[in-house]
């Protein structure tokens, strides 16, 4: 007797319900089997010969399909233990609308928030961070790098930069950097922030514990003090599994 998932694979119930290659039709149903759970986290898919068998399909546009999945974090491969479905982590809403803090948008998801430091002091900037910060020559920069985990899951790598005259002091900050800016009166008001999308490879994907080549968000963001300076230059990087960012749009008084 055939299972639920060899059933949901057969091609009168997936075939000419999806668009583009024939390869990516299969990944988008095998994506839609697993999100619907279909298929539980740390669960083997079938080798790639029965499912090319069940999907009347070739094993070449299985091995493409499958492969696209483990780059969207979906599926596991592992030498020697094949390929499993991953875990599947709590996606967290972050407004595209709001200036807050890492600590604050999890507070009120009621996450528990912690923080590794992987950079913390006054260093030479970089010419990137000179023309950012509106720093002169021979001066230093503030940065604070680290990794951000959401109920012990790694979720975001953040690095901060900021002009000494706004952070003397980075060694001192604990957890929230705009808990400590507002201390001393240089919390941000407002931000510019770019977004794209990326692939994570070496470092970044072993401290997100994530497969190289997974989706994820880099995110770069200009923040200003009330009298428009610059106050602090963050490029970030999101588990693309982890993050919606949403914004809420208003036509304006002159619809097309």
């Amino acid at each position: 007797m055939a299972s639920a998932f060899e059933i949901a694979l057969m091609p009168e119930n997936w075939a000419n319900q999806y668009s583009g290659p024939l390869y990516q039709q299969l990944r988008d149903h095998l994506n839609e089997i697993i999100k619907s759970g279909g298929m539980q986290a740390g669960e083997p898919l079938p080798s790639e010969r029965e499912i090319a068998e069940i999907a009347d399909v070739s094993r070449i546009t299985v091995r493409k399909a499958v492969q696209e999945l483990v780059k969207q974090g979906l599926v596991v491969q592992k030498q020697g233990s094949g390929t499993t479905v991953a875990p599947q982590t709590q996606r967290v809403q972050q407004s595209l609308t709001r200036l807050t803090s890492f600590t604050e948008d999890m507070a009120r998801r009621g996450m528990v928030v912690t923080s590794t430091f992987l950079e913390k002091g006054l260093f030479s900037p970089s010419p990137e961070e000179i023309m950012a910060l509106g720093l002169t020559s021979g001066s230093l920069v503030a940065r604070l790098s680290r990794l951000r985990k959401g109920n012990g899951k790694p979720l975001a790598l953040e690095r901060a930069s900021l002009s000494p005259k706004y952070l003397s002091d980075p060694e001192n900050v604990d957890a929230s950097l705009y808990e400590h800016l507002e201390r001393s009166g240089h919390k941000p008001c407002r931000a510019i922030q770019r977004i794209s999308a990326m692939n994570l490879t070496g470092e970044d994907a072993t401290l997100l514990d994530i497969e190289e080549g997974s989706a994820g968000l880099n995110i770069e963001r200009v923040s200003y003090l009330p009298t428009g300076q610059v106050v602090e230059f963050t490029k970030s990087i999101y588990r693309g599994d982890a993050y919606d960012f949403v914004a809420e749009l208003q036509i304006g008084d002159k619809g097309n």
